[in-house]
């Protein structure tokens, strides 16, 4: 056999996942998205090595059980750059001088042929960059799995499983100028890294997310507040529900994981059930996780907070129900554990188990919500109101570190996993 031969069958084996791992479910008692199988019970002519875009999207569509497997690197934007997307009326400048604050005001949303411009030329990013995908799906990485610059959509679909994928810096390069959000106004952009909306049955294991050599701190400030190409990294909103998330490792992002988009009450009352397990959050800035309504099970996963511009990672929402249990949170030397939570006209959070580190100090064990209620006001009940039973394990917080330093992240995924672990 020839040294070219043996190249590409080494290549191509060390691209593919073995069969257990392409067909792993969730394991029933994993979180509250234990059970989903995917696309598990896909034939022969489903199971699809995916190396580029079209590729991709035709693999993924559709609602036939599917295994989608992707091999390499797939740059969403196929080389593209933002002015490409650009609309023929669409100007930057001409954007941020139509609609400063001085001479737009605060009071209402930019409206014009301006801003019409900036949603065509951001329709058309879209139209390049996300992904939707149907139900009973799989989609697994082999080695070096890695999409960029891009979305994957699921939107009212159901069974669906994503593991062994690295994500990143799905930038927006439109974002939209809201003078009415908050007291200074903020931009706010489209994508984030994997979306849920309406998704049910869904688990997210052994990825990483991130925003590449692109970050937000990068960025300009544009009206006084920071120009913010990016949104989430895995946002679960509009009625999205029995989701686990695991063994993942999120590093370097600010907006992480938003679970329920409004404070409205609608579709999310009665859903949201999430399960945040085994993950690493590493210098995110917040949303790890921020939540509404949901019953949201937090465990065993490690922060690493100690960014100057940290700001929370459990933010207590409009009838939120975060259970969290058994973390551990290593935070800078100047960071309260205090600021681990945050109020968002949430009333009620259960904190047990935390363990809290700084540089140099041994790690102690820490009640957040006496801490929280301690420096800030509206004191938060310490009670949930509710007990997690859908767990396979529960680690104690010392083990922490080291569990998800060997597990997290799509790298550590194992060629022979069948479950979470």
């Amino acid at each position: 056999m020839s040294s070219f031969v043996v190249a590409l069958l080494t290549a191509t084996a060390l691209a593919v996942p073995a069969p257990q791992t392409a067909r792993a479910t969730a394991a029933p008692d994993d979180g509250w998205g234990g059970g989903t199988t995917g696309g598990a019970t896909a034939d022969a002519t489903h199971v699809t090595t995916v190396r580029n875009r079209a590729e991709l999207l035709a693999a993924v569509a559709g609602d036939t059980p599917k295994i989608v497997v992707v091999a390499g690197r797939i740059d969403l934007n196929e080389g593209r750059n933002c002015a490409s997307y650009a609309d023929p009326e669409y100007d930057l400048d001409a954007f941020l001088a139509a609609y400063d604050p001085a001479v737009w005001g605060r009071a209402t949303k930019p409206a014009g042929p301006l801003e019409d411009a900036r949603v065509r030329s951001a329709r058309t990013q879209g139209e390049q960059i996300r992904v939707n995908v149907g139900s009973n799906t799989t989609i697994v990485g082999g080695r070096g799995a890695r999409i960029d610059h891009g979305s994957l959509a699921l939107t009212n679909v159901s069974n669906v499983i994503v593991r062994g994928i690295e994500f990143t810096d799905a930038a927006d390069c439109f974002p939209a100028w809201d003078p009415t959000d908050g007291a200074g106004g903020n931009w706010n952009s489209l994508y984030d890294l994997i979306s849920l909306s309406g998704a049910t049955r869904v688990w997210i294991d052994h990825n990483t997310f991130g925003d590449g050599d692109n970050p937000d701190a990068d960025q300009p400030e544009r009206f006084g507040r920071p120009y913010q190409v990016h949104d989430g990294a895995t946002d679960i909103i509009r009625g999205s529900d029995l989701v686990t998330v695991s063994y993942n490792d999120y590093g370097n992002h600010d907006k992480t994981m938003l679970i329920g988009s409004t404070d409205s009450p609608g579709v999310d009352v009665g859903r949201l059930r999430v399960t945040v397990h085994h993950n690493r959050f590493g210098n995110v800035l917040q949303r790890a996780p921020r939540v509404r309504f949901g019953q949201v099970d937090v465990f065993n996963n490690l922060f690493v907070a100690t960014d100057d511009d940290y700001q929370y990672s459990l933010g207590v929402g409009v009838e939120s129900a975060i259970y969290a249990e058994n973390n551990f949170f290593v935070l800078g030397l100047e960071t309260p554990a205090a600021d681990v939570i945050h109020y968002w006209k949430g009333t009620r959070i259960t904190a047990i188990g935390s363990l809290v580190a700084t540089p140099g100090r041994l790690p102690r064990r820490v009640d957040l919500v006496a801490a929280y209620n301690a420096a800030y006001d509206p004191d938060l009940a310490p009670d949930a109101g509710w007990r997690p039973t859908l767990r396979t394990r529960l680690d104690p917080a010392v083990a922490v570190p080291l569990i998800v330093a060997a597990t997290a992240g799509s790298r550590r995924l194992s060629p022979s996993a069948a479950s979470s672990r």
